[in-house]
């Protein structure tokens, strides 16, 4: 499957994003965070710290994430329509559950931490199964952990996971199958500061069920975007590859 003209252009607009170096106005921000987490009481970081630990030893060694294999495409437009559809879907289903934990207080909205991560995770396991790659396999899994941290970090931490998942196809073969050494505490701090603020907000009353369900909203929507442009890198990749191997020599 060759992809349109149009999927190439979004494709290279975000690889280019990826790759800017952070700005002030980047820095900026990362002292802000700084500043929130500060006044965040402790029991609250230590929840969510524990809940993304957890997550992350529930995608690499679990199995309640799995998704089944989809029906083969005609097209790369008949296989992305299929991904807006995953992620139209988890994006009504985030925003239905960030108002109604939103609307329930400190209690309901610390809550909506473990079942906000269920969704995404369960929405990149779609999507890299729906694309075509075997969300059995550990390295596979490592990889949709990287999407996840592109997703949800500083501009310095995206541009650093994203130069670790360009030509991932070629350096999963040198992987280590130990996936103890893979550095979950830097992934939790970056995941944590990126949503702290945005959850803190939840936790206020009379606000709160607005914020949740725009918040989770739009998180969903930035991860699946995220996780179509980190696949269709790969596939183009592999197609690029495929064809330069197939070329005859002084052709290229």
């Amino acid at each position: 499957m060759q992809p349109d003209a149009y999927i190439l252009t979004e494709l290279k607009s975000w690889q280019h994003q990826m790759q800017k170096r952070p700005t002030l106005v980047d820095a900026l921000s990362k002292s802000v965070q700084n500043r929130i987490n500060a006044i965040i009481p402790e029991k609250v970081h230590t929840a969510i710290t524990t809940v993304i630990k957890k997550m992350v030893q529930g995608v690499l060694f679990g199995a309640q994430y799995t998704s089944p294999k989809p029906p083969p495409f005609n097209s790369f437009t008949e296989l992305e329509a299929a991904v807006d559809r995953r992620i139209e879907f988890y994006k009504n289903a985030a925003a239905a559950e960030g108002g109604i934990t939103g609307a329930g207080g400190f209690l309901a909205a610390m809550a909506d931490f473990p079942l906000l991560l269920s969704l995404k995770l369960k929405l990149l396991f779609d999507i890299a199964a729906l694309y075509g790659y075997d969300v059995k396999d550990y390295k596979e899994r490592l990889y949709i952990l990287h999407i996840f941290g592109i997703a949800f970090s500083s501009q310095k931490h995206r541009r650093a996971v994203y130069y670790q998942m360009e030509g991932w196809d070629d350096k999963k073969a040198g992987l280590p199958d130990n996936v103890s050494d893979f550095e979950w505490r830097s992934f939790q701090q970056e995941y944590r500061d990126y949503i702290d603020l945005a959850k803190l907000a939840q936790m206020i009353p009379g606000v709160g069920a607005v914020v949740g369900f725009v918040v989770n909203y739009r998180m969903l929507k930035k991860l699946g975007l995220t996780a179509k442009n980190a696949y269709r890198m790969r596939l183009v990749q592999q197609l690029e590859k495929t064809e330069k191997a197939t070329t005859p020599a002084g052709k290229h």
